[in-house]
């Protein structure tokens, strides 16, 4: 059993979205589903980390989570800023029951166990947001980030960040994220978000701050899911 991490996946099957139009994303969903298909297995775990689809409801994004949901392994899936459908965790999990989505999991305040690794992590903000209204959607995901990663802390193992958001990014960071991961113990973080290549050669990767940093975002990763670890078991703390 593996864990694996995909970001900005901007499924579109029930919305006119294409995003074949943009460079580096030619028949994206076409190769996105031949390496998942042969990189995962059943038993394995992938956390999809934001910008799942491009459907504004659960009714327009239905038919990307079916594509998700029939795919090899388990998924968790968090949010990113185009997940419109996103709700609250009560709305989300009956729609996944209404609609027999059983391979799919929110990861949203809490944390899960993927044999050696607890999986945590937020949508996060950007980094040069600074109005009043950032702050409050700011002071929001700190809040969570901790949350999560608290119940990760329960759950043993070692914590893993996932964000949507880079925290930090061409040398500019999110301060108040940057903070709540500094005062934790977490020395890997997986983020998306970022597209094209001058904003991948302006990423953060590799040790920033003590932190190991990975971009994620799926024209990055050429549309492959990046492994994290080998884990053996599977469990949830929320």
């Amino acid at each position: 059993m593996s864990l694996w991490v995909l970001g900005d996946t901007h499924l579109s099957f029930g919305v006119d979205k294409p995003m074949d139009i943009f460079g580096g994303w030619n028949n994206y969903v076409e190769r996105l589903e031949n390496n998942w298909r042969e990189m995962v297995k059943n038993d394995d775990t992938v956390v999809l980390a934001g910008d799942i689809s491009w459907g504004m409801t659960f009714e327009e994004s239905l038919p990307d989570f079916r594509f998700i949901d029939s795919l090899p392994g388990k998924k968790i899936v968090m949010k990113g800023n185009h997940d419109y459908w996103w709700s609250t965790m009560a709305k989300m999990e009956r729609f996944l029951n209404d609609n027999n989505l059983t391979t799919i999991s929110f990861l949203f305040n809490n944390a899960y166990r993927i044999g050696s690794i607890s999986v945590c992590g937020t949508r996060g903000w950007f980094y040069d947001a600074h109005g009043a209204h950032d702050e409050k959607v700011i002071a929001r995901e700190v809040g969570r980030l901790k949350m999560s990663y608290d119940a990760a802390k329960k759950l043993g193992g070692e914590p893993v960040a996932f964000l949507h958001y880079p925290p930090v990014y061409a040398g500019r960071e999110c301060p108040e994220i940057m903070q709540a991961l500094l005062e934790t113990d977490i020395k890997r973080c997986y983020y998306g978000h970022l597209h094209g290549r001058k904003n991948h050669l302006l990423a953060v990767t590799g040790p920033y701050k003590g932190i190991d940093f990975h971009l994620i975002a799926g024209d990055y990763t050429q549309f492959k899911p990046i492994p994290v670890g080998e884990p053996d078991i599977f469990t949830e703390n929320s």
